[in-house]
């Protein structure tokens, strides 16, 4: 006969089913703990090839501006493959130089004359590799100084135009094309390499500021409609760069070069750093603006509709903080593009800056 006890409530109940209860009760207690603990655990693990607290960035190290500043950019020769036009103020040839181990393309204006000339490096914009021609959104900018006495030189960079297609993540290796090819100037009898300008629009923009944080051959730089200098912004903007046909659905920041045989490993651990403030850090000149020891100019439109023109004005005050000789210039209605008298002001601060710390460099 079972036992009965009697509870304070008044209710009598068999004391199997108190046993049987309480045992529930303890196992439901240690079930609990046991799905917290793997619930924590899988918090904390990294996803399976990569993630934040497994990545190992040393695959990053040669794209980080420390990285850029520490090697060397040889250049090597310019070679001249053809002449395209001869005007009164200009000869334009379409050129190619070594970079990386791949041929870079791009065009060179020279003015009339024995020279040497002072040089101003264009560096171009953002436009899909399927609608770009060389000289692309710098040819006008290269016949109006070329007027007033600069030899002009832009790059294709890799993977544009005639270049060999190459891997650029957070533009380092465009950035490595525009260095190659100061370095490859020395070929060129016309070039005086002693006075080098350098003038960048947009994602060339964002190219230029990277270009004055690494290499101290630059005597003074332009900023026309800039990406911003920390690639925070780039890929809050545009995300962190992917492949169309590997990540369907996922925004493009397609100025980053990714070919499609690139390493796998090398690709997650690039996503992963993009998230990664402390890495990002590292590619963002924003950061390393103590660095810049000559003069800017960064000239933006009030309804530019491509970079935000908030992104000027963080550079700017960003350079200020660094003492930073920088001038910025704001254009009433104009946007990406400047047009019409805008155009023709833009230019002529551009030429008497260059005038000032380029061409009558040596002189002063």
């Amino acid at each position: 006969m079972p036992v009965i006890v009697h509870l304070f409530i008044g209710e009598r109940i068999s004391m199997s089913r108190v046993l049987l209860t309480a045992l529930r009760f303890v196992l439901l207690i240690l079930f609990g703990l046991i799905l917290s603990s793997a619930n924590a655990q899988s918090v904390d693990a990294p996803r399976e090839g990569g993630g934040v607290n497994a990545v190992d960035y040393a695959l990053l190290e040669p794209y980080t501006l420390e990285a850029l500043r520490a090697r060397e950019y040889p250049g090597g020769a310019i070679t001249i493959e053809r002449a395209i036009m001869a005007t009164d103020t200009f000869t334009r040839y379409l050129i190619s130089y070594p970079s990386d181990g791949l041929t870079i393309t791009g065009i060179m204006q020279i003015p009339p004359g024995v020279g040497p000339f002072p040089v101003i490096v264009l560096n171009h914009g953002f436009i899909r590799q399927s609608e770009y021609w060389s000289g692309y959104e710098t040819w006008e900018a290269a016949g109006y100084l070329n007027a007033r006495g600069y030899l002009t030189v832009s790059s294709d960079y890799r993977s544009w135009g005639g270049s060999d297609w190459g891997i650029s993540l957070f533009h380092t290796g465009l950035t490595a094309d525009v260095l190659n090819l100061i370095s490859a100037l020395a070929s060129v009898p016309q070039a005086d390499t002693s006075r080098i300008g350098m003038w960048g629009h947009s994602m060339g923009g964002g190219i230029t500021t990277k270009a004055l944080t690494i290499d101290p051959r630059i005597d003074a730089a332009v900023l026309y409609a800039t990406n911003s200098a920390d690639d925070s912004d780039l890929i809050g903007q545009w995300g962190p760069g992917c492949l169309a046909e590997r990540r369907a659905g996922r925004r493009c920041n397609r100025g980053e070069i990714i070919p499609a045989d690139v390493d796998e490993t090398l690709f997650e651990t690039y996503l992963d750093a993009a998230g990664d403030p402390e890495f990002i850090a590292r590619v963002s000149p924003i950061h390393d603006l103590d660095r810049i020891t000559v003069p800017v100019q960064i000239h933006i439109g009030d309804q530019d509709t491509v970079v935000p023109p908030a992104w000027s004005t963080k550079l700017y005050d960003a350079m200020r903080a660094e003492d930073v000789a920088v001038e910025l210039f704001w254009y009433e209605g104009q946007d990406h593009t400047f047009w019409g008298d805008s155009w023709v002001e833009f230019m002529q601060r551009v030429t008497a800056f260059f005038d000032l710390y380029v061409k009558n460099a040596a002189m002063g």
